[in-house]
């Protein structure tokens, strides 16, 4: 898993669609019993975490692989110290390590990620940090035993725009400097063409389409794909009308026979094979895969479509 995933953006401009159950899935924190894994495997250093006691899995999870989770200040316990709270981490993946190294590591892992003061706010409590600085502390957090694998639930949600590049730069030194593959969870297209290498697109709780990030912009694979293109806003195309994908996504506890993206699709067309059977992740080449019946009317599809968005604004 860390050689095959250097970035890896799992794209969805609305929500529902499994970004981050998948993410829960991994670390195995959804809610039991109501949330069970009931097929496929989650292959981690040769080992499947679904299958995993919950004591090995805690050993994995905060060690091998750590999580940047959407929301900071809802992820820390708002009674106890930021640094308290890293170090805690530190030490329950090294219970002989004493308490005063693991102070110093969390000082440190502070410092490196541009906390400022870090031995002061070592000492302060979350509500204390603005929500960058509580970004940058979870970020802390998350690679304080040199994981493997990072995982960034949108972790760019709530901040303004020149915090947002200073956060993804944060966590591209980070992956730089820990050599760690990172999972990128975002629903920002503009972030994932910028961040990602390869891209998963879901729709429904499925995989509906992965490629390299350019082929998805490019050439995408998938009707979901094209209509979050076609709702892209681009600079250099100011003549483009905008148009949203009609319709909201599905309830997954009463999902359709077929084509989860059936009543939203616009090539589907009364096909039969939409209706009734619900497409395969199939691999177009080497790079790209795609869950749709008709992968092979997709360019035309796709330029047809915005060409008349063009046309029409």
């Amino acid at each position: 898993m860390t050689e095959a995933l250097l970035r890896v953006s799992s794209l969805s401009v609305e929500s529902g669609s499994g970004k981050s159950v998948t993410m829960m899935a991994i670390l195995g924190l959804n809610p039991r019993p109501a949330a069970r894994i009931t097929g496929g495997s989650i292959t981690f250093e040769g080992r499947d975490l679904a299958r995993l006691p919950e004591r090995e899995l805690a050993r994995i999870r905060g060690s091998r692989i750590g999580v940047v989770f959407q929301d900071p200040m809802t992820a820390f316990n708002p009674v106890k110290k930021i640094g308290e709270q890293i170090a805690e981490v530190i030490r329950v993946h090294a219970p002989g390590l004493p308490r005063a190294d693991a102070m110093r590591r969390a000082v440190d892992l502070l410092r490196s990620v541009e906390v400022p003061n870090a031995e002061e706010r070592y000492h302060g409590y979350p509500h204390q940090f603005s929500g960058g600085m509580r970004q940058r502390a979870m970020i802390a957090m998350a690679i304080a035993n040199r994981p493997r694998v990072l995982i960034a639930d949108e972790p760019t949600t709530a901040l303004d725009v020149t915090v947002q590049a200073q956060i993804m730069s944060l966590l591209e030194s980070v992956r730089a400097g820990t050599d760690a593959s990172t999972i990128l969870i975002t629903h920002d297209l503009g972030l994932l063409a910028e961040t990602a290498q390869r891209v998963l697109v879901m729709y429904a709780g499925r995989v509906v389409e992965t490629a390299p990030v350019r082929d998805v912009f490019r050439r995408p694979a998938h009707p979901y794909t094209v209509g979050l293109l076609g709702s892209l806003p681009r600079a250099t195309d100011r003549a483009r009308r905008l148009v949203p994908i009609p319709g909201l996504p599905p309830d997954q506890m009463a999902l359709p026979k077929g084509c989860p993206f059936l009543p939203r699709c616009g090539l589907a067309a009364g096909r039969a094979s939409c209706a009734e059977t619900i497409p395969a992740l199939v691999q177009l080449d080497a790079q790209r895969a795609s869950a749709c019946h008709f992968p092979d009317e997709m360019p035309a599809y796709a330029a047809r479509l915005l060409t008349r968005q063009a046309v029409s604004s």
